[in-house]
């Protein structure tokens, strides 16, 4: 084992490293006066920048968080490396070959940081990848990139590549390159059978994913042949250098131009991230396989200098169904920005990298240049489900768009958009809609759009509603109640989710339309409630996907609530009296919705003249038994 770095080495790679350098890796810096620079906090969210560089004491200090430290420091936060492997970075960064205690000679290959280990072990991999592209075995890749209108050299700058079919062409590589297995196990590359490990990916087109720093963390495979019984996209797994929520592919290309022109892109995939910067839209990043989210967000917004001053977000996505549904969840996360936040659709469905194949560079200009508010999306995705040819369509769309103007945070912005939906229903009066959206806003009856999912009914309730409290004029999350725990339906509502979380098995069949048609009283709860019926109730089978999937949808003020939701112990204490118990918990919450539609329909008979119409007294009167008949069943059943 090595010893301590000598002290006079860290003093000289601290002097000679420039902090700016480092710091503009992560952080996009501005002039704030001689010898200062200004941006965005890498360590906490912020709107306005208080993050601070002085290069020439080599510190930084954030006036916001607190958050201080020299360039050391700040790779160790950063990277979450030790004190050691972070000055072993810096040296090796700038060429400096550094002396240890007790006449050691530095670490070697196997014994450097597990950090650095592993981007080693994934650069080797991406150069072995992009060579592998040139060779015959690689021609049914070539070929795909061809038809995708990308050249040879289109392929190196974005580091395409190639993984040799069969089990074991990286292993081996990387293998004769000094990595232990237990190493490349931690690498996502690998995957592992009875015999070992072999390649994760083989006889597939490979994109290296970085980050901003430009170090490779990950890779996406393409499948090429119909043989290949995997999924169409292949990602490396989450492993400790690659985190999806926070990866966006492309950006350490786009960086630059993000922060020159203030303009970020959002595309949908890899080549259309290539297309879009062949094309002349170098500001194109994508996700890799998740949706837009908040730690994509602190990336974009540092990179941006999102503090009020300008700045765009440009959603692409495609005209289906699956697009809207991506562009509605874009606007529960749009008021994190201070920039104008976009959508652009493509009418016919296609995606920039098709558009650049069939009508050329400048209609991917086009489709950038279509940009649309995402309010205005939003609002008018919300009135496209109602028949605004008729009185009472109209009336519906103007309840359902409310709760999306409410939402809108910015006053000027919000009135604005109160006239543009006068104008887009029709409505004689112009202030009608400007009282109701600021009644609902005094009220807090502030939400998103309404759910893309087909399950959802139009004008179902919708995460806000009653008991969301908006967040303050600085632009904070709206954050919903936590429910009083001495109300009965509250308490009711809680321990049915908890249930439906902790033992989904037991929607299965039926059940979950009971469940499902199901209505919350309490606001958290119902939003936890749209959340479920937004996920694919196939999962519940698996109830380690299912709480990760419910987990995405739900609001993100109400993500620690889900997560307490599913691991609070249920009050029983053998298999058999949780299902007992968890069965009587699903019965009392549809008996409570058998009690309120008998209420309601009740209330209709009693207004009902049975002279007049004695037909519909009738029917209700049948519906009523019904209804009676399934309520007692349930309590036969429990």
């Amino acid at each position: 084992m090595a010893g301590l770095i000598k002290r006079e080495d860290i003093d000289e790679v601290r002097q000679r490293t420039d902090i700016k350098e480092v710091v503009d890796g992560y952080v996009t810096l501005k002039g704030a006066g001689l010898g200062t620079f200004k941006g965005l906090c890498p360590f906490h969210d912020e709107r306005s920048p208080s993050f601070t560089v002085r290069p020439q004491v080599g510190r930084y200090h954030c006036f916001g968080c607190g958050e201080d430290g020299d360039v050391i420091a700040f790779v160790q936060k950063q990277d979450h490396s030790s004190f050691q492997e972070a000055v072993e970075k810096l040296a090796s960064r700038i060429g400096y070959e550094l002396r240890y205690e007790d006449g050691g000679t530095g670490p070697s290959r196997e014994e450097v940081g597990r950090r650095q280990r592993l981007l080693d072990a994934h650069k080797i991999a991406d150069e072995f990848f992009q060579a592998q592209l040139l060779t015959p075995g690689a021609a049914e890749g070539r070929t795909f990139l061809h038809g995708r209108g990308f050249d040879r050299a289109a392929a190196e700058q974005f580091g395409v590549g190639y993984a040799p079919q069969g089990w074991d062409a990286l292993l081996k590589h990387l293998r004769g390159r000094n990595f232990t297995d237990a190493e490349l196990k931690l690498t996502g590359m690998f995957s592992e059978g009875n015999r070992g490990i072999y390649d994760r990916f083989r006889g597939r087109l490979i994109w290296p994913i970085r980050d901003i720093a430009g170090d490779t963390i990950g890779f996406g495979a393409r499948k090429l042949y119909e043989d290949d019984q995997g999924p169409k996209y292949l990602n490396t797994p989450e492993t400790t250098l690659y985190k999806k929520s926070q990866v966006l592919y492309g950006i350490d290309l786009a960086k630059r131009n993000i922060a020159k022109d203030r303009q970020l892109v959002v595309v949908e995939g890899y080549t259309d991230v290539m297309a879009c910067h062949l094309a002349g839209v170098p500001t194109a990043v994508a996700t890799c396989g998740t949706a837009f989210g908040t730690e994509h967000i602190k990336v974009a917004r540092r990179l941006l200098s999102d503090d009020g001053t300008g700045g765009e977000v440009i959603f692409t996505f495609d005209g289906d169904a699956a697009g809207q549904k991506a562009a509605l969840r874009a606007f529960e996360e749009d008021q994190r920005f201070t920039a104008q936040t976009f959508v652009a659709v493509e009418p016919t469905g296609a995606d920039p990298c098709d558009l650049r194949q069939s009508r050329g560079d400048e209609a991917v200009h086009a489709l950038v240049q279509s940009r649309r508010p995402l309010f205005e999306f939003a609002i008018r995705t919300t009135l496209k489900q109602f028949n605004l040819d008729t009185v009472e369509g109209r009336v519906q769309g103007l309840k359902a768009s409310v709760p999306v103007v409410a939402a809108i945070r910015d006053a000027s912005t919000r009135t604005g958009y109160c006239q543009a939906l006068t104008g887009w229903l029709g409505m004689p009066d112009p202030n009608e809609v400007l009282r109701m959206v600021t009644a609902a806003v005094k009220r807090g009856d502030q939400g998103g759009p309404p759910s893309a999912d087909p399950r959802t009914p139009a004008g179902a309730a919708q995460p806000g509603g009653p008991g969301v409290a908006a967040g303050p004029s600085s632009g904070a999350v709206p954050s919903f109640h936590r429910p009083d725990p001495r109300d009965p339906v509250a308490s009711m509502e809680r321990q049915a989710l908890e249930v439906a979380l902790q033992e989904p098995a037991l929607l299965a069949g039926g059940v979950w339309e009971r469940f499902s048609a199901a209505r919350f009283a309490t606001p958290a709860f119902q939003a936890v409630h749209d959340a479920m019926r937004a996920t694919d109730p196939d999962l519940t089978a698996d109830p380690v996907r299912w709480v990760e999937h419910v987990m995405n949808e739900v609001p993100e003020p109400l993500r620690p609530l889900v997560s307490e939701l599913a691991v609070v112990p249920l009050p029983a204490s053998t298999e058999e009296a949780v299902q007992k118990y968890c069965r009587d918990i699903l019965s009392r919450l549809f008996e409570l919705q058998i009690t309120r539609v008998k209420a309601d329909k009740m209330g209709q008979l009693q207004r009902l003249d049975p002279a007049a119409d004695p037909g519909t007294y009738q029917r209700l009167n049948r519906e009523l038994m019904m209804l009676e008949m399934e309520r007692r069943a349930l309590r036969s059943d429990a």
